[in-house]
């Protein structure tokens, strides 16, 4: 494939999913200041009640991650049978892991929401919100296997259109909700909670007709015996990266919660910022999983291999560029909060700690979740990310915020030090090409 065809695959798949997570992150940060009216509990309450559904989104991208490996593979060889197979598969295992989350959420929500944090009237207000957008993960589940089968058919643009209609459902919903315009009872969190609800399932009622517009159809051969170990050699290291990994992100949460709901509020300020940042360039993860995943199933092992590596290079750019725009902005962007003082500090601080930071976390994105498991040895994944965040991650975490007692953005720009060691650690994997599989029918 020439430099310019190959340029012009990569912006037609991530273009549209960067428009798309930044597009949703946009109307984020639209709720996020509707929230923000109402005081710093509610903006924490929400934060922590978003690190639960967080674990959720995590499992369930990992399973979205092996269909990807998967669709995209059998694609590359042609086989319409297999490819229909497993997005099947895949998307009964996500249905199984939504209804266990979702029977967690509604059950025991203020239970769940004390790990993060002592004060209690901020538990409850979370608690609140958590039972009602437990009602999100069944849809989720069916969003992201069919988000990510349209996407191996390079039909990228149409969860872009999807995401938009259910974000601006869910804009227009929070305003409506929280402040009890239009005649509607102001219901504060809990109408956010309702407006996400609602949202999610807009989100998937349009992209399931998406899909059956646009679906393969199978061929009429039955596919052979399903390959259940090659199949679970793939999710298992996958679900334990990333449950291990979200598992740790919430470690993070409670340091945070523990050093002050002032200390917890700023960092859910800071999450449309980093949302934005990481959306603008999360295509190139997912052009890198579908494309690098398609040469690796044609057998073309060099051609991925070079492929690879400018899409490293287009990560490398852009995320130096966002990281000079995030320094600039954020003096602005914490002036749009109706929240103390002393958080807005804390928020511009993080913010200019995550600059520092972002492109190795961008790297790290784009070679962790796109390239290295392209080719299904999600086993390295799984090391990588066990090594960055508990082994060095989380101590660290820890140590500047307890022993040593420094204050947040200190503790957040410490912790995250963990990505450098992330990302040199899969270099070292990349280069050595053992990851460079095709999948075995």
């Amino acid at each position: 494939m020439k430099e310019k065809s190959f340029f012009h695959s990569v912006c037609a798949l991530a273009i549209p999913v960067a428009l798309q997570s930044m597009l949703q992150a946009s109307f984020g940060v639209a709720d996020q200041v509707m929230i923000g009216q109402l005081g710093g509990v509610e903006v924490a309450a929400v934060g922590l009640a978003g690190k639960f559904t967080g674990i959720f989104n995590v499992v369930v991208s990992a399973v979205g991650a092996v269909a990807g490996i998967m669709i995209s593979q059998y694609m590359g060889q042609k086989n319409t049978a297999e490819t229909r197979r497993s997005m099947v598969l895949n998307l009964r295992v996500c249905l199984v892991l939504a209804a266990l989350f979702t029977l967690a959420g509604v059950a025991v929500p203020e239970r769940i929401m004390s790990l993060y944090i002592e004060d209690r009237v901020t538990v409850e207000a979370a608690g609140r919100y958590l039972a009602i957008v437990s009602g999100t993960f069944l849809p989720a589940a069916g969003i992201t296997i069919l988000s990510t089968y349209l996407r191996c058919m390079e039909k990228a643009s149409l969860p872009l259109y999807a995401g938009l209609a259910s974000a601006a459902v869910n804009t227009g919903l929070n305003w409506i909700l929280i402040f009890g315009k239009l005649g509607a009872p102001t219901l504060g969190v809990t109408g956010a909670a309702l407006a996400t609800l609602i949202s999610q399932l807009v989100y998937f009622v349009v992209i399931f007709v998406m899909y059956l517009q646009y679906r393969e159809r199978a061929e009429n051969a039955a596919p052979g015996p399903f390959a259940w170990g090659q199949y679970l050699s793939m999710l298992m290291p996958l679900l334990v990266s990333e449950f291990m990994w979200v598992l740790g992100e919430n470690v993070y949460a409670g340091i945070y919660g523990h050093l002050g709901t002032d200390a917890s509020a700023a960092m859910t300020l800071t999450n449309p910022v980093q949302s934005l940042a990481i959306g603008a360039l999360c295509g190139l993860s997912q052009a890198a999983a579908i494309l690098i995943g398609k040469r690796l199933g044609d057998g073309d092992r060099e051609t991925a291999y070079q492929e690879a590596k400018k899409l490293l290079l287009y990560g490398l750019a852009g995320s130096l560029l966002l990281s000079v725009v995030i320094f600039s902005v954020s003096p602005w962007y914490v002036r749009i909060f109706k929240v103390e003082t002393g958080i807005r500090e804390l928020t511009e601080q993080i913010l200019a700690a995550y600059a520092a930071v972002m492109p190795f976390k961008v790297l790290n994105m784009i070679v962790g979740s796109g390239i290295l498991r392209s080719g299904g040895k999600t086993t390295y994944v799984m090391a990588i990310d066990l090594i960055g965040t508990w082994l060095f991650g989380v101590p660290l975490g820890l140590l500047s915020a307890f022993v040593f007692h420094w204050p947040i953005p200190l503790v957040y720009l410490t912790l995250s030090l963990e990505e450098s060691i992330r990302f040199a650690v899969s270099l070292v994997v990349f280069k050595r090409r053992g990851w460079m599989k095709q999948l075995k029918v």
